[in-house]
């Protein structure tokens, strides 16, 4: 667990913003380690691929709207042959979507939350197809921010003042829960309290904590 060292429990929380892969449903991160080591990818050779072709590359276009799944596919394939290897992008696609499962104790703790006066936001980066259409989670927050509706994505300042806009709050009155360091790092950098969900369960106890009352 990682939190901004000033929060000790003692500020005035008014609102707690929740990425949704990795924190509200299961890590697409795994999926992709897992789909590296059982292909013989070497670790992390996505990321990089996705880190390297930056804004210009088919995964940002993806998570900004600018792409559907079915374009994405062939373009991030030819992605990752310009970083030196051939990828079924549509199967590791597809186990990304089996993974992304709701996790049933933090959909609970966004009711608590919610029962306990503090407004609830989703903040994060993502990409359309049927099956996330079907699985949306919009009943569960009162502000729901993506990147491929907003045409901004995470670790943008941008996306974060979006947010907090839409929830009429500062930073400094916001939790944040990701589980990437580059996302919190930009939130810290606002203001907000951050918590690094490794492990679900802990990152409940630990905003228990912060926000003073059960949620796990």
């Amino acid at each position: 667990m990682q939190t901004s060292p000033a929060n000790d429990g003692r500020v005035n929380y008014r609102a707690v913003i929740f990425d949704i892969g990795g924190v509200i449903v299961g890590s697409p991160l795994h999926a992709i380690a897992a789909f590296e080591r059982e292909c013989g990818i070497p670790s992390g050779f996505v990321n990089q691929v996705v880190a390297g072709t930056g804004e210009a590359g088919a995964w940002s276009r993806l998570e900004r709207g600018l792409l559907t799944v079915e374009r994405f596919v062939p373009e991030f394939e030819a992605d990752c042959r310009a970083a030196g290897l051939e990828i079924a992008v549509g199967e590791m696609m597809r186990r990304i979507g089996e993974i992304t499962q709701p996790r049933p104790q933090m959909l609970g703790a966004l009711t608590r939350l919610r029962a306990g006066g503090l407004r609830v936001a989703a903040l994060t980066n993502n990409w359309t197809s049927e099956e996330r259409r079907e699985n949306s989670f919009h009943q569960f927050f009162d502000v729901f921010v993506e990147s491929v509706t907003s045409g901004l994505q995470k670790p943008d300042p941008r996306i974060y003042q979006l947010v907090c806009t839409r929830l009429d709050i500062i930073p400094a009155q916001a939790i944040f829960l990701d589980d990437i360091g580059r996302n919190l790092k930009a939130a810290r950098e606002l203001g907000m309290a951050t918590i690094k969900v490794d492990d679900p369960d802990a990152a409940l106890r630990e905003l228990s904590a912060m926000v003073g009352f059960e949620l796990d």
